[in-house]
């Protein structure tokens, strides 16, 4: 088969979205070396690095008007490169499909990782819900298969957008092969040092906004009231509410023990931190991750961290409990009293944190990039 799909996020995303398009697209290319694979990407960036593989070719806007108008080439003028290229099939792989494309003889799969937007509209600009409800339901509705990454998200498809379950196949994400790997002792001393990492922390990962609910887990360390001697180290960047989280700690005497790691010279300095491939050793430095948000399309960190063999906390509410198995630890993720309960016992209880790593990663291998490629070929074959 001849495949495209859509690129922008796999080269101009450093997280989420261009984790999930790289990942797939290399597995896909490594277990299914006969099909010929095309990215179509508005602009060729060095985050995606595709020489390793001879099956995959570039796809780049051609011409006065697609050069020009990008946007416009990426959501309707790619079918004309698509049909000379003689593309069977084309994978939207973050919400969308060009316009018009069930009108040509390309069969179409979109990947839908969350609806949070429909959800929790306020917390996003008016406008842009707006926007994302078009092109979300225009995908959803006129693509030959949806993939969910998620249970939570395919129950989502079905009652915001009204589509037929049969339509839909949740299709597991994967995460960066380089968090399985173990790291040596003198490496995460070089980490530890490298970014000044205090020797009992909790970690954090992820957008600083309300949704996942960070204000919460420093609430969570105000309950211990120093009694843990733990810290709490966070990677993520925000806007708005990251004020109010940092308003709090700085009312409740909290700063010495909130470090904001994304915001420190070693860390802006760092090619390791802003490509990632520091995180495992953080990661594996850490006591826990842990991660009570209120609602996800699938929770990467956490199963980053399943494959750290780090212990999580997490919410057990939406997805999360699909993510994180029987081997997470579950809260509340309104309580902050449970949250602090749950950095007690991952503090004091070692059999449970032992335990809880064995799990983890037992846990983690049904999220193989072998096997989430595999789940999404079962997605390509039905449609050849």
């Amino acid at each position: 088969m001849k495949i495209a799909f859509d690129a922008k996020r796999a080269y101009q995303n450093s997280t989420g979205l261009g984790h999930y398009s790289r990942t797939l697209i290399s597995s896909l290319a490594t277990n299914y070396p006969e099909n010929q694979y095309f990215l179509c990407a508005p602009k060729l960036t060095g985050k995606f690095d595709i020489t390793e593989f001879g099956n995959v070719t570039n796809i780049t806007p051609s011409g006065i008007v697609s050069k020009k108008l990008k946007s416009l080439w990426r959501s309707n003028l790619v079918k004309k490169d698509l049909t000379e290229k003689h593309v069977d099939l084309y994978h939207g792989l973050s919400h969308e499909i060009p316009l018009g494309i069930q009108a040509t003889p390309i069969r179409s799969v979109v990947t839908i990782h969350d609806l949070i937007f429909e959800r929790y509209p306020q917390q996003y600009n008016p406008i842009d819900v707006q926007i994302y409800r078009q092109k979300f339901k225009y995908a959803c509705k006129n693509a030959n298969q949806i993939i969910a990454i998620s249970n939570q998200t395919k129950e989502d498809i079905i009652g915001f957008y009204k589509i037929l379950p049969e339509k839909i196949s949740v299709c597991y994400q994967s995460c960066n092969p380089i968090f399985s790997n173990e790291v040596v002792i003198e490496e995460k001393n070089k980490i530890r040092a490298q970014y000044d990492l205090p020797e009992l922390f909790f970690l954090y990962v992820g957008s600083i906004i309300e949704r996942k609910n960070l204000l919460n887990i420093c609430k969570a360390l105000h309950e211990l009231k120093g009694i843990s001697g733990a810290k709490l180290v966070v990677i993520g960047e925000g806007d708005t509410y990251k004020k109010q989280v940092k308003d709090y700690v700085f009312e409740n005497n909290l700063s010495h023990q909130v470090i904001f790691l994304s915001e420190t010279e070693a860390a802006k300095k760092s090619e390791g931190f802003q490509s990632g491939s520091d995180f495992p050793a953080i990661y594996q430095l850490s006591q826990a991750l842990i991660y009570p948000s209120i609602f996800e399309g699938f929770g990467i960190p956490v199963l980053e961290a399943l494959c750290s063999k780090t212990p999580v906390i997490t919410s057990n509410v939406s997805c999360l409990p699909e993510t994180g198995g029987d081997a997470a630890y579950y809260v509340d993720p309104n309580s902050p009293e449970q949250i602090a309960e749950g950095m007690l016992r991952i503090l004091h209880d070692k059999k449970l944190t032992e335990e809880m790593k064995a799990k983890g990663w037992a846990h983690a291998q049904n999220f193989t990039p072998a096997k989430c490629a595999a789940q999404v070929m079962e997605v390509y074959l039905r449609l050849r």
